[in-house]
């Protein structure tokens, strides 16, 4: 049997190149336990078309949300993710899918970001400000000696349980297209008891309806 640990090779703060193995192995193991779990209670800021608003766990009830943890703002593959995301962010609304992004940053960085970056400037979804770091505690993906965030990726249903979590080593960039891809399979099986969704899975494809009759015949 293989073993994957995640460690933090690759950094944009002169972190010790060597990583700490432990400490994100622990981030992990975290991170998917919280798989169908209700998500905590929480207050925050966000910068939101052109005004700071507030989000908590109340405002992420009954519709399908995605919190999108990155690093910091003002850095490198953070833009190029946040950027891909406001590129696909109308075929999310469709879906009736809001995203958050959430750093450990102020809402008053998100907002001076966004003002300063032509690839943040485009987008549209909620920047949550987590300067505490409470929601990146939360959701298992804050680094502590860093006072940073993982690349954390939570699909959370309406009823507030998480349905998909996924944390990034943070050299590793993600893709707004495949996220969408995983949501519809989510939205799929939640609407559709009994049957699940096999690789590679999009709309319009066949599932699989788990039963004696077909094991061992896939």
């Amino acid at each position: 049997m293989y073993s994957i640990k995640i460690i933090n090779i690759i950094n944009f703060y002169n972190y010790d190149p060597g990583g700490n193995i432990d400490a994100c192995q622990q981030l992990s193991e975290e991170s998917m336990s919280l798989v169908n779990t209700k998500i905590k209670p929480f207050k925050a800021t966000a910068y939101h078309n052109g005004k700071f608003v507030p989000v908590t766990d109340a405002t992420l009830e009954g519709k399908w949300s995605v919190l999108v943890f990155y690093p910091a703002d003002f850095t490198f593959v953070c833009p190029t993710e946040l950027g891909d995301l406001a590129d696909n962010y109308a075929e999310f609304k469709r879906m009736g899918v809001e995203i958050y992004g959430v750093s450990t940053d102020t809402h008053f960085a998100h907002k001076a970001w966004h003002d300063t970056s032509d690839t943040i400037g485009k987008v549209q979804y909620p920047l949550v400000g987590d300067p505490t770091a409470a929601l990146a505690r939360n959701f298992g993906v804050l680094i502590e000696a860093e006072g940073l965030a993982m690349r954390g990726t939570f699909v959370i249903d309406p009823q507030g349980l998480i349905k998909i979590a996924e944390v990034h080593d943070n050299g590793i960039g993600r893709d707004a297209r495949e996220l969408l891809r995983k949501v519809k399979a989510a939205q799929y099986v939640a609407s559709h008891p009994g049957e699940v969704c096999p690789a590679k899975w999009t709309p319009g494809a066949g599932t699989l309806s788990p039963s004696l009759d077909l094991v061992g015949k896939i």
